[in-house]
């Protein structure tokens, strides 16, 4: 099924459970976008965004949490006909989504900035200046919870704020500017622009007015948006793909190990930049683990994202599903031996919607592409292990680094290994654990600084020190 979001200078959403249309948004044009930053950065000098007490920037955020809290339900089931995840999971960002706010409202008012150490006869101080206008570029996977992730802690920096959403999930981003507006924040600091990314993002990255730029999504698109942003040297924030490892040693508990891996390729449909897809277990108890994914992988209930019990729902556009699909077949002429799923489901319930069944391959070589590319779906690729020396080769032989996770009895070995891997986020004895007060980024291909936490906020303002002279005496012309 075709899928193409835009016509007429219209964006449709596409509901990827049964193909249906649940709202459209005007298409943003370069000249629209051009007028929108220059409101943005009228609107951020004319209210004094930037220079109001941070007590009263954080009050207009816990407003914004509280309204994005008590308009829970219908945000969930929005976002539930947007981009097809089970209605549970939708509910839970928009939870997320208002921590995230309420996070940054406290952040924007107890952060503190230093009195440096003295070298003389002076005083100096750091203090943080917003950019300026921020753009913040969200992927489709998780709509409400990734535009607060990049909202809330740009607007407590002081910034002003051009949100581009993905063409995939388009009808949450303007209803958070709603809010947000009637929560108190100053109009046009908050702004939505909408299109195809490939049309409307080189415009956004490009103009003179945008300061800095943060982007989630994929490693080619964040590639070329930093080679844009290092042209203009405007600071950027990339948040990319990854194809993680996650590592089950002989000694851990299986049966909580098999659930996570489960858990951690299946949860979402695999649509998370963090999703375990590459599961590497010690040859000992490879085939136990390994089995007892499949098992569990087949017990999966796939369905409409609002039937009671649904653990999968559809891919978020058919588009997607297709990729992931076409995947599945490059594994099978790599020689690749399907063990579950590898297909659309047969049920006739499901045959209007962008629907996938959990697959595990095995047989496949590192040097495999379905084991070296994102597929983003829910497609787990199995390869055995030795030993801990062959483990850290197999899951450093990649050209990212986002997440990993470990399961070992052995403390000992679970720091050792956690220390020797390429990744930004390494789960020990978990997996798949994110939080607002925790810095979160990737390594090589999976992107550049760290988003979440306190220094979440500085990475949307810059550095300026100050100093107070203590002379006594006139300066000398040189020390």
């Amino acid at each position: 099924m075709a899928d193409d979001p835009i016509a007429d200078g219209t964006l449709v959403s596409i509901n990827p459970a049964d193909g249906t249309s649940p709202g459209a948004v005007p298409v943003t044009t370069p000249a629209m976008l051009d007028a929108m930053a220059q409101a943005a950065d009228a609107a951020r000098r004319r209210s004094s965004w930037h220079l109001m007490r941070p007590d009263r920037r954080a009050d207009i955020l816990h407003r914004i949490s509280a309204g994005l809290q008590q308009q829970k339900e219908p945000l969930a089931q929005l976002q539930m006909r947007d981009n097809g995840k089970p209605i549970t999971e939708c509910r839970g960002m928009v939870d997320a989504a208002a921590g995230c706010f309420r996070y940054y409202a406290s952040v924007c008012e107890t952060l503190e900035t230093e009195v440096t150490s003295p070298r003389g006869e002076h005083v100096s101080i750091t203090v943080l200046e917003p950019y300026g206008v921020v753009a913040a570029i969200t992927p489709w996977n998780s709509p409400i919870q990734n535009e607060a992730q990049k909202a809330a802690p740009a607007l407590a920096a002081g910034n002003a704020v051009l949100l581009k959403p993905s063409e995939d999930s388009p009808l949450l981003a303007p209803e958070l500017a709603r809010i947000a507006l009637e929560a108190g924040l100053p109009e046009g600091l908050l702004q939505v622009v909408q299109g195809r990314g490939a049309e409307i993002g080189p415009p956004l990255v490009d103009h003179p007015l945008v300061r800095m730029v943060s982007f989630t999504g994929g490693t080619a698109t964040g590639r070329d948006i930093g080679q844009r942003c290092g042209k203009r040297l405007v600071p950027t924030a990339l948040e990319l793909g990854g194809k993680s490892p996650h590592i089950v040693f002989a000694d851990a508990d299986l049966d909580h190990a098999i659930a996570a891996v489960a858990s951690g390729i299946f949860g979402s449909g695999g649509q998370s930049c963090v999703a375990g897809s590459r599961l590497l277990v010690q040859r000992d108890v490879y085939d136990t683990v390994v089995q007892g994914v499949v098992e569990r992988a087949r017990r999966i209930r796939i369905g409409a994202p609002d039937e009671s019990g649904v653990e999968m729902g559809p891919m978020a556009s058919f588009r997607h599903r297709d990729r992931v699909a076409r995947y599945v077949d490059l594994a099978r002429s790599e020689g690749g031996r399907i063990l579950c799923g590898g297909s659309v489901p047969g049920d006739a319930r499901l045959a209007r919607g962008a629907y996938y069944e959990p697959t595990v391959i095995e047989g496949l070589d590192h040097t495999a592409r379905t084991v070296r590319e994102e597929i983003f779906g829910p497609v787990l690729v199995a390869i055995p292990f030795d030993d801990e020396q062959e483990l850290t080769v197999l899951a450093n032989d990649s050209d990212f680094g986002l997440a990993c996770g470990i399961w070992t009895r052995d403390f000992k070995r679970a720091w050792r290994v956690a220390r020797r891997i390429d990744a930004g986020s390494v789960w020990i004895n978990t997996y798949k654990q994110s939080i607002i007060t925790t810095p979160f980024g990737g390594m090589k291909d999976s992107g550049i600084a760290r988003e979440k936490g306190p220094q979440g906020l500085r990475l949307y303002a810059e550095t300026k020190s100050i100093y107070f002279g203590l002379h006594e005496n006139p300066l000398p012309l040189s020390k």
